[in-house]
């Protein structure tokens, strides 16, 4: 029986309840993130805490909480749950009004929930690592990616086409077959050993992976980065294609709506990034 928080109580996960008007619950109106942690430790905290509360400010939720207390929720929970391998998950609606009304509401608390889940073992930097097939398809989600928002269905519909189809992910591309990032994940491409991702917009998720990944890179200086426009073809004609995210790490991609991508295995390039990443990761 895992123990969740919920509003300032710790629980076992049947006992754990929310109003039916709770915005988040009616709306998808709220805030998440989702942090990995390995025997206790987590990768990037206060990375993902400034993102969650940049997500906040931007939809006008005010919670008040600082680092250190959200940081003895994650630890709390993670020895309740048995330490290990576990990602933590964390919520904030804007709460339960009264009515159901679009506009938001005055003098309601934010609902305020955290849970963990097992995850696998941390990823190691050898070709043995299982590799993804992707498949491709037309952005069709809001205009806001860059909120981490809990109103994901466009995110899922995405998802859910690429699962339907025996793909890992799903690539997505704008009307200009530009890539922005996968359903889940953020998106590279190598080409003549150079790691080429989009640049963060509107349109895509400013991972935490992402950061760390090509911070790492840039400090270590044998992987040339470029943050540019990446088109289809592009995509198809790389010598290696990866997605990451924070419960994945650095996953590398043999197959793109079933065409091989370089010589259908996992790249060299990868394989340096990764062991670059694992080196460095809880430095942040």
């Amino acid at each position: 029986m895992s123990t969740v928080f919920l509003n300032g109580d710790y629980l076992p996960m049947e006992e754990a309840r929310i109003s039916p008007m709770d915005r988040g619950f009616l709306f998808g109106d709220g805030i998440y993130e989702v942090l990995p942690s390995y025997q206790g430790k987590m990768i990037g905290f206060d990375l993902h805490m400034t993102r969650m509360n940049n997500g906040m400010a931007s939809i006008g939720i005010e919670l008040g909480w600082d680092n250190a207390r959200w940081r003895e929720l994650c630890d709390t929970l993670i020895n309740a749950n048995g330490g290990g391998n576990l990602a933590l998950y964390l919520q904030v609606s804007r709460g339960a009004d009264t009515r159901r009304f679009h506009a938001y509401p005055e003098n309601v608390t934010p609902t305020v929930f955290a849970f963990t889940f097992e995850i696998p073992a941390e990823p190691v930097a050898d070709k043995s690592r299982v590799a993804y097939r992707v498949v491709t398809d037309r952005d069709l989600r809001w205009e806001r990616c860059h909120i981490k928002s809990t109103a994901l269905l466009g995110n899922v519909l995405h998802f859910q086409q690429g699962y339907q189809q025996g793909a890992d992910e799903t690539l997505l591309f704008n009307e200009r077959a530009e890539l922005t990032e996968a359903s889940a994940c953020n998106a590279y491409i190598v080409k003549n050993g150079v790691v080429i991702t989009p640049p963060l917009d509107n349109h895509k998720l400013p991972g935490i992976t992402r950061y760390i990944l090509l911070d790492l890179l840039r400090k270590d200086g044998r992987i040339p980065v470029e943050e540019r426009v990446v088109t289809k073809d592009e995509v198809y004609n790389a010598d290696e294609v990866w997605v990451t995210s924070s419960s994945k790490e650095v996953v590398p991609v043999i197959a793109v709506d079933g065409k091989a991508i370089g010589n259908g295995e996992i790249g060299d390039v990868w394989l340096m990034a990764q062991q670059i990443y694992s080196a460095g990761k809880y430095d942040y």
